[in-house]
């Protein structure tokens, strides 16, 4: 089942879910294309059809903030929790060193994702990655990391491009790598990698990510000012539906 926030369909998995979810994708053994989805990127849809498009075409799309949360109830369909790319990944990671999934880390600074990766591994041992690729890759590069990854033949991809860049890269190649999954992770690898430090975990708990994100990054505030225009638009489009 899913919730339609906007016009973007958000799949009602809580994280139990979502990790039932990829290892039926990684049994089928052919490419799905999964999204964590937060407010700003769904506000940003509202004025880009291609990308509304690529949202509501992805095999799986979770909860990725309390803001869409926090529309799942205004709307009368409450999601029950957050699924980020960032609890994703590192839930993925665990599963992926018992059941013997092969990861692919691409995106994010160069020296970022085999942080990440290294990182991962001391996490979760016996985890096998089987490459990694910074996010600056030329296009005039795309058919030798495409290549790269064909071969490595991880069972996941996490593509760390920042949204919604990676969700157009996941979807555009996403046949031409045959990875069984592919998740767009945002600022993952930063995190993963250290060079990142996370909101505690009350922050997280209380919904309060984003504020302490903002805190420690000032530049993001120009992409913050979405978060308000995004519950505006919740509230009108609840009221219409009413």
């Amino acid at each position: 089942m899913k919730v339609d926030i906007l016009g973007c369909g958000v799949d009602m998995v809580d994280m139990a879910g979502a990790l039932e979810k990829v290892e039926t994708f990684i049994n089928a053994g052919t490419p799905h294309h999964v999204i964590t989805l937060n407010a700003e990127i769904i506000y940003r849809a509202q004025n880009e059809p291609k990308l509304k498009k690529v949202i509501n075409s992805a095999h799986l799309v979770t909860p990725d903030g309390a803001g869409v949360v926090w529309a799942s109830r205004r709307l009368g369909k409450p999601l029950q929790e957050r699924v980020t790319g960032i609890d994703l990944t590192t839930e993925l990671a665990g599963k992926a060193s018992q059941k013997g999934w092969k990861l692919f880390l691409y995106g994010a600074a160069p020296g970022v994702a085999d942080e990440a990766a290294e990182n991962l591994k001391k996490q979760h041992p016996g985890l096998q990655v089987a490459g990694t690729s910074h996010g600056y890759r030329k296009p005039e590069e795309m058919p030798d990391l495409i290549a790269e990854i064909k071969k490595a033949g991880p069972h996941i991809l996490l593509v760390a491009l920042g949204a919604p860049r990676q969700e157009y890269w996941i979807r555009e190649h996403l046949q031409e790598t045959g990875v069984p999954v592919s998740i767009g992770v945002g600022g993952s690898f930063d995190v993963l990698a250290g060079r990142v430090e996370r909101a505690p975990v009350w922050a997280q708990k209380a919904g309060l990510e984003w504020a302490y994100r903002l805190v420690k990054q000032p530049s993001r505030f120009k992409r913050m000012l979405a978060l308000p225009k995004f519950a505006l638009k919740v509230i009108n489009y609840n009221f219409k539906k009413r």
